[in-house]
């Protein structure tokens, strides 16, 4: 008796503590609630989980008691049942389509946080499962056929003798930026992809961004938003860094990418319209795949067509002291390598899924994405921590890419297409929103 009584009171204090008013009906603004405050929980258990939170200092839980406080999988696990019970309860009746569309994502996003708990406490889920638990996408799959098709290509183009991967080596070495020139590089490309952005777009007067170069890390760059407009973008110099990669970096990590990507979700969800549950950004979630969907689709809407090429030969090869000579060649090889993208996608679904060891999975990475063996290996690493996380480039910018263009936002329609790229960015938006 004892027992079922302990039970009712704990079940009536979970409650209570999921839905401030038990009197009423939930709504959906206290289940934003218990699911930033969720979410920053979980996160305490996995730094990676919470990207960015902006949201009162109140919500933040109390520190662990130690750094090896036991993971309470079941009471968290009962706290995003409880508040997807309470969403699902919500009275929707009243809401217009932009009000369904942020109840709709926050049903994923608590499908998806459910899911982060469960795999913490030790569930594993096939590579395609994850993906669609998680980024509310299913993943396409390729045969290793399609790509050899793509190895083909490159060979009849890239000059000089050996195997594509060793010709792919020796002529990129011509466009590495030179470490003396890395920072000066990088601050121009993103000053311009700046001042482009803001032709088209009205960020808060105050937005800015901090650059910093890092190493040691599973990736190559990354934007941590900060909150108030203002991120800190990190670079990583453990490799060479190819020119490729300062427009590929300004972009996606700064502008229109990461941090235009989370500027406008604070200045119009979280600041003109209260909606709390973006004042944190759950890595592992359904908006991981339009953000990097759309910074990755992002480069080529503020460097249409050939304006990349032609800026990047008129400013950034000989403020890197590289041969534009041989910049029309290196961008014709790189638009074939970068239809290979997907075979990472391949190689992490067998190795995620067990089928390969890490040896071949890297040796995959060697073979169709011609990386230097150490960078295979770093890719590897990348894929232990984030997973099935690899998909929101690649299908992430397909679907972003298919999603403004079949709405008119054409290349030769640039305006239509910022049009359409600023309310992509700036409401709820899923995989399966966004999908035909």
């Amino acid at each position: 008796m004892m027992t079922r009584l302990f039970i009712a009171l704990a079940c009536l204090v979970l409650a209570a503590c999921n839905n401030p008013d038990p009197t009423n009906k939930p709504t959906i603004d206290t289940v934003a609630e218990g699911y930033v405050k969720l979410v920053l929980r979980v996160g305490q258990y996995d730094k990676d989980v919470v990207d960015a939170y902006y949201g009162p200092e109140e919500w933040k839980p109390a520190a662990l008691e130690s750094k090896d406080s036991p993971f309470p999988a079941k009471e968290l696990l009962s706290l995003a049942e409880s508040l997807q019970t309470q969403l699902a309860s919500v009275d929707v009746a009243a809401f217009s389509a932009l009000e369904m569309a942020r109840f709709a994502m926050l049903g994923k996003q608590l499908t998806a946080i459910a899911t982060k708990i469960s795999m913490l406490n030790g569930a594993t889920y096939s590579f395609d499962e994850e993906a669609k638990r998680l980024y509310d996408a299913e993943p396409p799959s390729f045969p290793l056929s399609h790509f050899d098709e793509l190895l083909t290509q490159l060979d009849a183009k890239l000059p000089g003798e050996g195997s594509v991967a060793e010709r792919y080596s020796a002529f990129a070495n011509d466009f590495v930026i030179p470490k003396e020139k890395l920072d000066d590089v990088f601050r121009v490309a993103i000053a311009e992809a700046r001042k482009r952005t803001l032709a088209h777009f009205t960020l808060a007067e105050n937005e800015n961004f901090v650059l910093e170069y890092v190493n040691d890390k599973s990736w190559s760059g990354y934007n941590y938003y900060q909150g108030n407009g203002q991120s800190l973008i990190q670079l990583n110099t453990d490799f060479p860094i190819y020119i490729d990669r300062a427009i590929d970096l300004a972009a996606h990590e700064g502008y229109p990418g990461h941090h235009v990507f989370n500027a406008l979700l604070e200045m119009n969800l979280v600041k003109n319209r209260g909606w709390m549950e973006f004042s944190v950004y759950q890595l592992f979630s359904p908006q991981s795949l339009i953000a990097e969907g759309s910074a990755n689709y992002g480069i080529d809407v503020v460097f249409p067509g050939d304006s990349r090429l032609e800026y990047e030969k008129t400013v950034l090869f000989p403020l890197a002291g590289l041969d534009a000579n041989k910049a029309d060649l290196y961008y014709e090889i790189q638009a074939i390598r970068g239809k290979l993208n997907y075979a990472g996608n391949e190689a992490a679904r067998l190795y995620l899924n067990g089928e390969i060891t890490r040896e071949q999975a890297a040796a995959m990475l060697e073979t169709y994405l011609l990386y230097e063996p150490d960078r295979a290996l770093q890719r590897t690493r990348f894929m232990d921590q984030y997973r099935s996380y690899v998909i929101n480039y690649n299908l992430g910018k397909d679907l972003v890419a298919d999603y403004v263009e079949s709405q008119g936002g054409t290349a030769d329609n640039p305006e239509k297409r910022w049009q359409i790229f600023q309310e992509l960015l700036s409401n709820p938006h899923t995989a399966s929103t966004i999908s035909r």
